[in-house]
């Protein structure tokens, strides 16, 4: 996959006479990071497990399997129109509502690389939530575009499942997620649900990620 940080492959996955395409990321393909560790992988893994947690569905099929360059996340391939992205979608208030869940999910993951890009509107109609690698930090050092929504009410009707998320964690998140990032992700629900209302970004902080698509 071209443009990608780090060595991302379109590969076509099959099990007896089904086939599909997936995107499957190996970690010796990670570039070091200075404030990650390695196995990002890991945390796509874990962003669908938090996804399914909360039964918000957002984050398409990724599992942790060994491939032809290693271990590495294998997430389900989404067939999109590639022209839409975050911005564009925000200029139609019919997809705002999606909009909101995936702004509430990188909140609890701690997403600090939430580009537009990574906002990908699939052919069955609806917003998917990708290019999860980057999230789970139990330090708090959110970055994302999707600052719109400040200041606003979480909608009432996601509160319920941040609920039912903590009382069955650690859940699928058990081996991808470390104990200090699982602690943090309890956190930050807590503190959601504490004040149900989306943060604004912080004018002395780096809020944004580059580049912004």
């Amino acid at each position: 996959m071209p443009w990608s940080s780090n060595r991302t492959f379109l590969v076509e996955i099959s099990a007896a006479d089904q086939r599909m395409l997936a995107v499957y990321k190996p970690g010796r393909g990670e570039r070091p990071l200075w404030d990650f560790p390695g196995g990002l992988y890991r945390r796509e893994a874990a962003a669908w497990a938090l996804s399914e947690l909360l039964g918000w569905g957002i984050v398409p099929e990724t599992i942790v399997r060994d491939g032809p360059l290693g271990e590495g996340s294998v997430q389900r391939f989404v067939p999109a129109d590639f022209r839409q992205h975050y911005f564009t979608l925000l200029e139609d208030a019919a997809h705002h509502d999606a909009l909101r869940v995936i702004c509430a999910f990188d909140l609890l993951a701690n997403n600090t690389d939430r580009k537009s890009g990574h906002c990908l509107l699939g052919e069955d109609g609806r917003v998917w939530a990708i290019d999860n690698g980057l999230c789970f930090h139990p330090s708090p050092k959110i970055r994302t575009v999707i600052w719109d929504f400040a200041d606003e009410p979480v909608p009432p009707t996601l509160l319920p499942d941040v609920e039912g998320m903590l009382e069955r964690l650690p859940g699928g998140l058990c081996g991808l997620l470390a104990d200090d990032e699982v602690a943090g992700l309890r956190r930050r629900a807590t503190a959601l649900l504490h004040r149900p209302v989306f943060p604004a970004p912080d004018p002395l902080a780096h809020c944004y990620p580059w580049p912004l698509v």
